[in-house]
């Protein structure tokens, strides 16, 4: 890969993340001031950041807490930030649950409740039913990242084992209007499925919950089996009294990344397809598909003539079969590699927010050369993406790419160039 082309996807990646900044995305949906107070919290990888430019933003004043993914923190003078563990719930998050729960205690009908959602809340809000623990919590959620569920189905079982998740949090702030504004991360950009909801209610039910169990073939641990096998602490529906004058709007989404990123590349003479903001499925499958598409341009010059930039987004997933490192984008540009071995392409692909799975890294860099270069150096291409060591593969060739925290989130980037 040239270092023209690397400078190029990197210029592409910073563009998607600024067109999802929070204080571009949430000057054009602030609510009116209320007669009483006005009470911010929120949620993920970007909460802290959205808080920092919502106090920018405000005309009056405020309070609130929000928590964020450790290292993921943000200055705030009226806000409290706070910082637990992600992917996989830790005792901080039980205390932030609590804190968010308390913000919005003992509110009246002319108070206001901004309720601040971005990817990654699911994890940072532990919020056990009573009768089981933090670590039965703990324990479904590493057996849901593990199963190679889409991310729809694994918020849908979250929901059903927590106090917190699914408009709990909203429904404990009645009779205080609640307005959430949302920065989506989820294919189809459902706000009910961001960080699984915490202020917005959901339509699936614990049978329909059960059937994806049995659809996806997921063994859940003992203690959340038998929970969601019984029918106690059910959420509320959509259409109770609770959120009858509540407001959700979607702030900043992949779609409105992904576009700014294509004019970017239009503007550079470079002319840019949009696959889709919302492909799912396996990591490596994905890349399969998107190595074929690459192959028939390549060859055939079908369905779309070179030079041109391939974009697209989504939320893929990663069954584990090893013990290696690395998330979905590092997993999906290996497999990439490998499928489109010698053809002459430069792709980058990673998560929006700065973080690629346990890694530091967001994702990384390939190009056609990839994996003769993986071989070169005594690593086997195919034994890492077996052992779902994406990460220790880059790492190997220095082509990891970590841009560190964004401050936003809108799921996966990838963006595939072909001169």
């Amino acid at each position: 890969m040239t270092p023209q082309d690397r400078t190029f996807l990197t210029e592409l990646f910073t563009t998607a993340v600024a067109a999802a900044d929070p204080l571009k995305a949430l000057a054009a949906h602030l609510p009116p001031r209320p007669k009483g107070r006005t009470i911010v919290v929120g949620a993920g990888k970007g909460a802290a950041q959205l808080a920092a430019a919502f106090e920018t933003l405000w005309q009056g004043p405020l309070e609130g807490v929000v928590v964020t993914r450790y290292g993921y923190g943000a200055r705030c003078r009226h806000i409290r930030v706070l910082e637990a563990a992600h992917p996989v719930p830790d005792a901080a998050g039980l205390v932030a649950s609590a804190a968010l729960f308390d913000a919005v205690q003992g509110l009246g009908p002319d108070d206001l409740v901004v309720a601040l959602i971005c990817g990654g809340g699911s994890a940072l809000l532990p919020s056990p039913p009573d009768g089981l623990g933090l670590e039965d919590e703990a324990a479904l959620n590493r057996a849901l990242l593990a199963s190679g569920a889409p991310i729809s189905v694994m918020n849908a079982i979250r929901k059903q084992m927590s106090g917190i998740k699914s408009g709990r949090l909203a429904a404990a702030a009645y009779p205080a209007r609640v307005v959430s504004l949302v920065v989506s991360d989820v294919p189809g950009d459902d706000p009910a499925q961001v960080a699984s909801g915490p202020t917005v209610p959901d339509r699936v039910s614990r049978a329909d919950a059960r059937a994806m169990i049995a659809g996806w073939n997921i063994v859940l641990p003992p203690a959340a089996a038998a929970w969601i096998a019984g029918d106690l602490g059910q959420a509320p529906r959509p259409d109770d009294a609770v959120f009858a004058n509540h407001e959700v709007r979607v702030i900043a989404s992949a779609a409105l990344s992904l576009e700014a990123a294509a004019a970017l590349s239009q503007a550079r003479g470079v002319p840019a397809v949009i696959l889709s903001d919302a492909i799912e499925g396996e990591a490596r499958e994905v890349a399969r598909v998107h190595a074929a598409i690459t192959r028939e341009i390549c060859q055939r010059n079908r369905p779309f003539q070179r030079p041109v930039l391939i974009l697209s987004g989504g939320e893929t997933t990663v069954t584990l079969r090893g013990k290696g490192r690395g998330g979905r984008n590092s997993e999906f540009l290996l497999a990439m590699a490998i499928a489109a071995e010698g053809l002459p392409f430069a792709a980058l692909a990673a998560d929006t927010d700065g973080i690629d799975g346990s890694e530091n890294n967001a994702g990384a860099f390939a190009d056609g050369q990839s994996a003769g270069r993986l071989r070169a150096g005594g690593g086997d291409p195919m034994v890492f993406l077996s052992k779902n060591d994406a990460f220790g593969a880059f790492e190997a060739l220095g082509d990891l790419f970590s841009p560190g925290p964004t401050g936003t989130n809108v799921n996966d980037f990838r963006a595939i160039l072909l001169r």
